[in-house]
């Protein structure tokens, strides 16, 4: 089976491979799994049938060329095409059913699974307590359990002032760009850690599941 990761950027494709492998590997044994980050999220396109811009390069920009590409070079294999985004401040139902559609339009001949996170990245890693303290066992427990699980309130701060403690209101001030390196490494020490099962996300639980499933029954096409 070969899966294919889209990601906006590769703190998010750590999180996800880390996470699918720990998933597929409970379910078979023959598998490969490759990260496909962009950088950012970037924009729907306005003709979405046209080649993309020359410099386009985030997911959105992309993705309805790309699963043309997929579905072109890999339809009636066992592939299973992941998309992984963050919802940020867009609708998350609306956001949802957007991708899932044009999933079923330039790629129907392959399964595809969108992996949404509320309201970023970090929710998942924040969603699994034992993967925390073993990455960083003096992490701040009391502003973790403050943290109310996919709630829109600055995910990555959360995760800064868990791990950082006392710096983080210094590295918040600071932001962009120097946070992404330490985004990056936080998502690459949690990540080496975390277990689906243990995980409380919300939407990693429906990711979760509806990986489960697209394994589950390509094993059972694969046995007929």
């Amino acid at each position: 089976m070969r899966v294919e990761l889209l990601t906006e950027d590769r703190s998010g494709g750590v999180v996800l491979a880390a996470l699918t492998e720990s998933i597929i590997s409970s379910v078979i044994d023959d598998y490969s799994i490759e990260i496909r980050p962009s950088r950012g999220c970037g924009q729907w396109p306005e003709n979405p049938y046209a080649q993309p811009e020359p410099f386009a390069s985030g997911l959105l920009d992309l993705l309805p060329a790309k699963l043309r590409a997929y579905d072109k070079v890999y339809a009636g294999t066992e592939t299973i095409l992941i998309i992984c985004m963050d919802s940020d401040d867009h609708d998350q139902s609306e956001l949802f059913s957007r991708l899932r559609n044009t999933c079923r339009r330039f790629a129907p001949h392959i399964r595809t699974i969108i992996a949404l996170c509320v309201e970023e990245i970090e929710s998942w890693l924040l969603g699994d307590e034992k993967a925390i303290l073993k990455a960083y066992p003096d992490a701040d427990l009391a502003a973790l359990r403050e943290y109310d699980q996919d709630s829109i309130c600055g995910t990555w701060e959360v995760l800064c002032h868990v791990v950082m403690k006392e710096r983080a209101p210094r590295l918040i001030r600071v932001g962009y760009p120097a946070i992404g390196q330490y985004k990056k490494t936080w998502a690459e020490d949690i990540s080496r850690y975390m277990r689906p099962e243990n995980n409380v996300s919300p939407s990693f639980v429906r990711f979760y599941q509806s990986l489960l499933r697209a394994i589950t029954i390509a094993k059972e096409d694969q046995a007929i």
